[in-house]
């Protein structure tokens, strides 16, 4: 199907599966990035390299708690948007 002839509640679902699987990859980065954390913590902060980790682990998480939210405000909107069932 085109672009051109999809619906709104059409066009709602596939960025509604884009930014689910975005929230995937970004939760997977938060926890790898985390476990080396855990793993170099004591020689980063020797290195004096532990702030810019520190604020790269923040902004990860906030954009994975604002994928989040998106998400679930799209997954309302989809409701409204959804086509009534067809009768038989």
């Amino acid at each position: 199907m085109s672009t051109d002839t999809k619906t709104p509640f059409e066009h709602v679902n596939d960025v509604l599966a884009q930014l689910k699987e975005m929230r995937h990859y970004a939760k997977n980065n938060v926890e790898t990035l985390t476990a080396q954390w855990l793993l170099f913590d004591g020689e980063l902060k020797k290195l004096k390299h532990a702030g810019p980790i520190e604020t790269l682990m923040t902004r990860q998480s906030e954009l994975h708690d604002a994928l989040n939210d998106e998400i679930a405000t799209l997954e309302e909107l989809v409701v409204t948007l959804q086509p009534p069932p067809e009768e038989a």
